[in-house]
């Protein structure tokens, strides 16, 4: 079985700069024209994720977890390619700030799209 999560969209433009140019996503499938309201399919690791920014395709604000190797190497490449937290990301506080350690046994990083949806880049602590 595979799951893809779509996460809605207000400007697929945009929301395909951000998603290909900064989080490493590559756009593999999709509509023919990138005009609102559209549709794209994105890979990434041999995983999709849909973006849609048609009506009825979800609700802003959503959350998906993006299982990866090194979530300290990941929040490093993506500040290098332009990606802004709030706060001290060098000491972080909050998960939104850089990745921490959480008590349910992960290493987390947030990550807010232009549409608010989150994505939470996550490592399984000790691996």
């Amino acid at each position: 079985m595979t799951i893809i999560a779509t996460l809605r969209c207000r400007n697929m433009q945009r929301s395909l700069a951000f998603y290909t140019g900064i989080l490493d996503f590559e756009r593999v499938d999709g509509d023919d024209t990138m005009d609102d309201p559209s549709f794209s399919v994105l890979a990434r690791d041999g995983a999709h994720l849909f973006l849609s920014s048609h009506g009825g395709d979800g609700v802003f604000g959503a959350v998906v977890a993006v299982m990866v190797d090194d979530v300290d190497e990941v929040c490093r490449k993506y500040r290098g390619r332009g990606l802004r937290t709030p706060g001290n990301p060098d000491a972080p506080q909050h998960v939104h700030e850089g990745p921490i350690d959480q008590t349910w046994g992960t290493r987390e990083f947030y990550v807010d799209d232009p549409d608010e949806n989150t994505l939470r880049f996550t490592q399984v602590s000790g691996v």
